[in-house]
């Protein structure tokens, strides 16, 4: 039998097409491995969102041509590409396809059987067997002026309210226990008369036991009705993702954010007032074209005040094709490093003091994985939870005392 490996670099969205991608070739006969040397085929799901993503794709690609050149590999990549990367990565790849293609692989590989050209209903191969991804639209219209997502996503398309409840229906029954909506921008779903809000609210009242996230908000987007519905879920969990970018309003301007420092300081009074256990993460660019120490020094502040229980900080790196890579990329390297070391420390700060406040609580944690007898899970508010337990617990609820902190996680005892 035929074997072939999946490599996806990037974000959740990337992960949940990669699933999809595991069911068509399976359908196709083809057994996954995770080892390159065994494999027939690679598939490569790339992310365009920064050039070092695209950067790995080079350097991955590389290291397999010589078995490309001798014919033992059949090479494909698919995911998120710019037209121009494309046409540099078409030598090193047999085939390069858009990700919304995938169920003509069958096709292109060498069949007749063509799934459907909407991948969206191609039914995935989960890689868990009690958490699970589900995509409610893609694309995205915000034009930010760092990120290529509108030009290799396309426009926002929503996936249909019954598909999308069908899928999650299916999902509980069989028993799965984490759920998480993914999207480009949640806050923009639209299907007939649903919107985001009402979206959730109707999942939310499917009968189980299991939690419910979504990713991602956009700031100019999250409305009080929505910040209303996860205070009254009964299966949302209190946990938003609410990426701020930079803490300097012109900065934000020139990132074509579309809204103000003061206005996204006001969605988090609101959202802590109504849902008050809330865990707030958020995304953070240092070093953008132009940005001065003061106007960096606001991140800072903004950090220091909102107190973020998580944050993903990335150094900017000029992505051609956006509107910022025509700017002047005038941040040195060293200037970029040692901003991101300022708000990580602040950011150590801020999660730690967070997560003393749990020391002496019970938390209720879905446990990941047990090696040893050392188990790691997350509570609903998405903090890492690590704990002695055997292995059977696993994909499974239990209560844990907090007894310790660290920056990044709890340490407690299962009750």
């Amino acid at each position: 039998m035929k074997k072939y490996i999946i490599l996806v670099f990037g974000c959740q969205m990337n992960q949940s097409d990669s699933e999809r991608i595991i069911r068509v070739l399976n359908n196709m006969g083809l057994e996954e491995t995770s080892n390159i040397k065994l494999a027939d085929l690679a598939v490569m799901v790339a992310c365009s969102v920064r050039q070092s993503a695209i950067d790995r794709v080079y350097g991955q690609s590389y290291n397999w041509q010589a078995r490309r050149t001798k014919g033992k590999l059949f090479a494909i990549l698919t995911g998120c590409v710019m037209p121009k990367d494309k046409e540099k990565l078409q030598s090193r790849f047999d085939l390069v396809l858009d990700v919304k293609d995938i169920g003509r692989l069958p096709q292109k590989l060498g069949g007749l059987r063509i799934i459907d050209r909407d991948y969206f209903h191609i039914n995935p191969k989960h890689q868990s067997n009690w958490q699970a991804q589900v995509p409610i639209m893609t694309g995205c219209n915000n034009f930010c002026s760092y990120c290529v997502v509108p030009y290799v996503r396309g426009r926002e398309v929503s996936r249909s309210v019954e598909k999308v409840i069908a899928e999650c229906k299916q999902l509980i029954s069989s028993g799965y226990k984490e759920i998480t909506l993914l999207g480009q921008n949640v806050n923009s779903y639209k299907s007939g008369k649903y919107d985001f809000t009402k979206l959730l609210y109707a999942i939310d009242k499917i009968a189980g036991d299991y939690w419910l996230r979504f990713v991602t908000s956009h700031p100019k987007d999250l409305s009080g009705e929505l910040i209303k519905v996860m205070a009254k879920g009964k299966h949302i969990t209190p946990y938003l993702h609410l990426p701020i970018q930079s803490g300097d309003n012109q900065i934000l301007k020139l990132m074509n954010r579309k809204y103000t420092v003061s206005h996204y300081l006001k969605l988090v009074e609101k959202v802590r007032r109504v849902v008050p256990n809330i865990m707030l993460s958020t995304d953070i660019i240092v070093g953008f074209p132009s940005e001065t120490k003061e106007q960096f020094k606001n991140s800072v502040r903004l950090m220091k005040k909102v107190k973020f229980d998580m944050a993903f900080i990335s150094q900017y790196s000029t992505r051609l094709g956006t509107v910022a890579a025509k700017l002047a990329d005038n941040v040195s390297k060293s200037e970029k490093t040692r901003r991101e070391k300022e708000l990580i420390k602040v950011l150590k700060q801020t999660a730690k003091a967070n997560n003393k406040m749990l020391i002496g609580h019970e938390v209720e944690v879905l446990v990941d994985s047990c090696k040893n007898d050392q188990c790691v899970g997350k509570t609903k508010t998405f903090k890492v939870v690590k704990f002695k337990g055997r292995k059977k617990i696993v994909g499974n609820f239990v209560k844990v005392r907090v007894n310790k902190v660290q920056n990044w996680w709890l340490v407690g005892e299962v009750i």
